[in-house]
């Protein structure tokens, strides 16, 4: 790597409001704030909205989209055969 030309990277704790989760591994995002962490060292702490703890994908509370039932509705109401 060039030096002098990359930003600094280090490790940042990644803590999840919503959820109440908190994960630590290395990243470019700076904060001003800290937190001590599990290992009894101090960390930045960037607070995100959503993680894999709180995303509905990964929680399995995810809505699953029925399109043939959309597709279906749709031709019934808007058919070729209504003639409006």
């Amino acid at each position: 790597m060039k030096a002098g030309i990359h930003p600094s990277y280090h490790p940042v704790v990644f803590r999840d409001r919503a959820a109440g989760f908190s994960f630590l591994t290395r990243s470019t995002a700076t904060s001003d704030r800290t937190v001590e962490w599990e290992d009894g060292n101090t960390y930045p702490v960037v607070d995100v909205e959503i993680s894999s703890a709180s995303h509905p994908f990964y929680t399995g509370t995810a809505r699953v989209m029925d399109t043939a039932g959309r597709v279906e509705r749709f031709e019934r109401r808007y058919g070729e055969g209504k003639k409006g």
